[in-house]
């Protein structure tokens, strides 16, 4: 077996990873040595009785900023234990992570991620320490673990023997600019919507070409940026009946004044309502 691949977390909080490294897919391939995490608790680097690690900020302002030689030496540590391994920090200034990121991770020995605090880390950790920046999305969290987790498990995902079926890496959004198709499983009817028959009809090649049409059509509406030629002549070749399957549930909700696209519709768009619906305000 090839050696597993190296996980450095220097966080604050190494015990928050607790759940997402022991349980599923992660926690059986940490259980089979096909990761091998450490978790730096950046106070044990910190120096003096109380092991203060943040300070305030010079120039004035709200909040503590995380100093940059604890940080500094936690990633020595790190890169000690996994010299060929970059040393990525999560922040909202970074590139916004996507699956291309996942993928270029997943085919170096390791990576050593750096969980920020407080106001943010000192720029000279970064401008020193840092090969990369990723940002998971725009929202403020309260800390970097959460994003951590999500990168840990994006990457590990891709990793050899990590998924039971190989495939499930690669047939699915995001593994090429497209969308996945719709998935169904048992009972065949649901809410009054009916399992497509192409896919009850045991031909698999004509069940292919028919996920391969709404994976083109769901992409033309979803993320019409990705939307080729391909995929909006199969948009336009949708039956009235198939419609459902590739609309957005993105209705748009005020914010800040604004108007901003979100994922939520309000619960009573039936499937025979025609539409998605606006979000109601509630008093």
């Amino acid at each position: 077996m090839t050696r597993p691949f190296q996980v450095g977390l220097c966080t604050l909080f190494p015990e928050y990873f607790d759940g997402p490294l022991s349980t599923s897919i992660l926690g059986r391939a940490v259980r089979e040595s096909r990761i091998e995490v450490a978790r730096y608790d950046v106070r044990d680097f910190a120096e003096g009785r109380h092991r203060n690690v943040d300070d305030t900020p010079y120039g004035g302002g709200a909040g503590m900023v995380m100093r940059a030689p604890e940080l500094g030496r936690s990633v020595a540590y790190a890169r000690a234990a996994c010299p060929d391994a970059p040393v990525v920090y999560l922040s909202p200034q970074g590139a916004p992570f996507e699956q291309a990121h996942a993928r270029a991770l997943a085919a170096l020995p390791g990576m050593i991620l750096v969980c920020g605090r407080y106001e943010g880390v000192d720029e000279r950790f970064i401008a020193e320490h840092v090969d990369a920046e990723l940002c998971v999305g725009d929202a403020v969290l309260t800390g970097g673990e959460p994003a951590a987790a999500l990168v840990v498990d994006a990457v590990c995902r891709l990793l050899p023997g990590v998924l039971g079926n190989a495939a499930s890496a690669e047939d699915e959004s995001f593994s090429s600019p497209r969308l996945e198709y719709p998935q169904f499983t048992r009972p065949p009817v649901y809410a009054g919507r009916e399992v497509p028959a192409v896919l009850r009809g045991g031909d698999h090649g004509a069940a292919a070409a028919w996920r391969e049409r709404l994976s083109l059509a769901r992409t033309a509406v979803r993320r019409p940026e990705w939307a080729t030629d391909e995929a909006l002549e199969a948009l336009g070749s949708l039956a009235s009946s198939e419609r459902w399957l590739v609309e957005a549930r993105h209705p748009d909700m005020s914010v800040d004044g604004g108007k901003r696209s979100c994922m939520l519709r309000r619960p009573s768009a039936g499937p025979d309502s025609g539409t998605v619906g606006t979000l109601q305000e509630t008093s």
